[in-house]
C-alpha cells in the first residue's frame, strides 16, 4: 500500500506563481539582487522538481517559456522511479547526475519501505539532518566538473534554462545557488531563494510504500522530515565546505570551477539586467 505523507501547513502559493499540477517547486529566479546593484533577469533561469509527471497543461505552459536547455540533475535510479522528463518541442534535455545511483540506494529504500525500528536506527538523534549536511558538502567538493559544465553552458548558448532534480531542492537548489554566487547575487538573496523550497505547496510529494499501521505516524514524519526539508544549515554546510577546501569563494569559482573573467562576463551578460 502506498501512503502519501501530508504537509504540515496548507498550500499558499503566491498569486503570481504559475499553477502547475504535475510539477512541484517551479519558479523563475529572476529579480534577485546582486552585490553591485544589478538583478537576475526574469525569464532566463528557472528551477523546479522533476518534469516526469507534467500534465498536458503543464507542458503547454513550459513550452511558452522559450527554453533552450533543461538540466536534469537526477541519476539513473531517480529516473527509473519517477520516469523521464516530458518532451518539450525544440528544447535540449541535458542529464548531469549529481549523485551516484549506487550511493544510498539501500538507505532510500529504507526511507520509503522501512519499518519504524529501521527508521529510528538510521534517522534519529540528528542523523537525518547530518546526512543532508554531509551530502551538501560532498556535492560542492566532488562535483566541480559538473557545476563547471553547467556554468559554461549557461554562458555559452543555453538560456533560457530550467534546472531540476527530483524535488528541485538539493541538487538543483545547490546548482542554482552556485550559479547565483557566480554572478554576484547577495548571500541573503541566495539563501532566501533556497529556503523558498520549504513552502508546503512546493515540497516533494513523498510516498511511503508500507502496510504498517505506523507508516504515517507522527514519529515517522518527524524522523524523515529533515530529508525533505530545505534548511539554512544545509546550504551553509556547502558554503563552509567551499571555505575549507578553497579558502574563499573567489578561489572556488576560479580554481574549482574554472570560471575565467571572460566566462564570468558572458554569464553575467546573459543572466543579469541593470
Amino acid at each position: 500500500m502506498t501512503q502519501q505523507i501530508p504537509h504540515a501547513s496548507p498550500n499558499t502559493p503566491d498569486e503570481t506563481e504559475p499553477r502547475l499540477s504535475g510539477v512541484r517547486n517551479f519558479r523563475d529566479v529572476g529579480g534577485l539582487p546582486t552585490i553591485d546593484g544589478r538583478r537576475v533577469r526574469s525569464g532566463v533561469l528557472f528551477r523546479s522538481g522533476h518534469l516526469a509527471h507534467a500534465t498536458e497543461e503543464d507542458a503547454a505552459f513550459l513550452a511558452t517559456l522559450g527554453l533552450h536547455t533543461i538540466f536534469d540533475f537526477r541519476n539513473a535510479a531517480d529516473i527509473r522511479v519517477e520516469g523521464p522528463d516530458v518532451a518539450l518541442p525544440g528544447v535540449r534535455n541535458v542529464n548531469i547526475p549529481l549523485t551516484d545511483p549506487a550511493e544510498g540506494a539501500e538507505f532510500w529504500s529504507m526511507v520509503f519501505h522501512g519499518d519504524i525500528e529501521q527508521l529510528r536506527a538510521e534517522l534519529s538523534d540528528g542523523q537525518a539532518a547530518g546526512r543532508m549536511i554531509a551530502s551538501y558538502r560532498t556535492m560542492v567538493t566532488t562535483r566541480t566538473a559538473e557545476h563547471a559544465r553547467v556554468l559554461a553552458a549557461l554562458a555559452d548558448d543555453s538560456v533560457p534554462a530550467l534546472m531540476h532534480c527530483a524535488a528541485g531542492k538539493d541538487r538543483a537548489g545547490l546548482s542554482i545557488a552556485i550559479t547565483l554566487l557566480a554572478v554576484g547575487v547577495t548571500p541573503e538573496a541566495i539563501e532566501a531563494d533556497y529556503l523558498a523550497s520549504a513552502a508546503a505547496h512546493r515540497r516533494y510529494k513523498v510516498r511511503r510504500h508500507s502496510d504498517s499501521t505506523e507508516a504515517m505516524s507522527p514519529e515517522v514524519l518527524e524522523l524523515i522530515g529533515p530529508l525533505f526539508d530545505a534548511r539554512a544549515s544545509y546550504l551553509a554546510a556547502a558554503f563552509e565546505a567551499i571555505e575549507t577546501t578553497w579558502g574563499d569563494t573567489e578561489r572556488y569559482l576560479t580554481e574549482g570551477l574554472g570560471l575565467t573573467p571572460a566566462l564570468r562576463g558572458r554569464l553575467r551578460e546573459r543572466l543579469l539586467t541593470d
